[in-house]
């Protein structure tokens, strides 16, 4: 593992491939980890790229600089990390690659700080950005049976769940996220050890409650909130990827995202796959970084 400091966090990440190839940082969702990318970096090494892929902050690793730094889950704090990693390693333009929260930080830096950012591979949820302000606004009962852990998690009872079961609750997640995808004992163990991390429950239940205007965020987020209330338009080239078979975040017949993204753009369906698509679809993920490359 390597490190490099934001000011708030010192993040963990793998390095693989030449240190002049092509920067892509690949950033993985919750209930998951780095290694979600182990096989895509393999294939992206072997094709002259630099993958850079870290623990978000709360998982495995990375860790926070001061007890005293808010332990906040939020949008914001994603996307500042993810930025602040790419000047702590000195990356001027990177292809970004994500999904479920490793998504919505990739979005974040492609819609907020463009220049930084060749191209976008983001999966299940393309237009990762969360529109708090609509939060409150119900959606149809079977899309709401599939946030259950939401709002599980926005009580003490939820809470209490992931303090003395993280992995029993992760475990179960992995399941119906990823119906089809017959992973081993020792492919989720491997993941498990990640929450371990002393924030990890913190930063989880922040994020989830924050999301629902239930809790306040990190105050020195606040700008960057604001900007993401905007619902801002992501400006760089992307291909979205998603599982056919994705538990949480099936696909839509309509693609109703597609009018955020204003440069070139492509949605794929994977058939077969579920929601960890860049480890149960590895192949599928590193062609489209291929073909973002070959065009940036």
């Amino acid at each position: 593992m390597k490190a490099a400091s934001t000011g708030t966090l010192e993040i963990a990440y793998n390095e693989i491939g030449a240190a002049d190839g092509l920067p892509v940082v690949l950033l993985h969702g919750f209930p998951y980890d780095i290694h979600a990318y182990d096989k895509v970096a393999e294939i992206l090494a072997a094709s002259n790229h630099r993958c850079i892929v870290p623990f978000l902050r709360g998982f495995g690793s990375t860790r926070f600089l001061s007890e005293h730094s808010p332990r906040s889950g939020e949008q914001a704090a994603l996307g500042a990390d993810l930025l602040g990693l790419l000047d702590a390693l000195s990356i001027e333009t990177a292809i970004l690659g994500g999904y479920d929260w490793g998504g919505r930080a990739a979005c974040i830096v492609s819609a907020l700080w463009p220049s930084r950012v060749r191209g976008l591979v983001s999966c299940g949820v393309g237009y990762n950005i969360q529109n708090i302000a609509q939060a409150g606004k119900p959606v149809p009962p079977e899309e709401e049976a599939r946030y259950w852990y939401q709002y599980y998690f926005h009580s003490d009872r939820g809470r209490r769940a992931l303090e003395e079961n993280r992995r029993g609750v992760c475990e179960f997640i992995w399941k119906i996220w990823s119906p089809t995808w017959a992973f081993t004992r020792d492919t989720f163990d491997r993941t498990a050890a990640s929450f371990e991390n002393p924030d990890f429950v913190d930063i989880v239940v922040h994020s989830y409650r924050h999301r629902f205007g239930g809790t306040a965020g990190d105050p020195a987020l606040a700008e960057v909130e604001a900007r993401l209330a905007k619902q801002p338009h992501i400006l760089v080239p992307t291909i979205v990827l998603q599982g056919s078979d994705d538990g949480v975040d099936p696909p839509a017949s309509v693609d109703d995202d597609e009018r955020h993204f204003k440069a070139a753009y492509e949605r794929r369906i994977v058939p077969g796959v579920g929601h960890n698509l860049p480890q149960e679809a590895p192949e599928a993920f590193a062609r489209a970084v291929l073909e973002l490359s070959r065009h940036s």
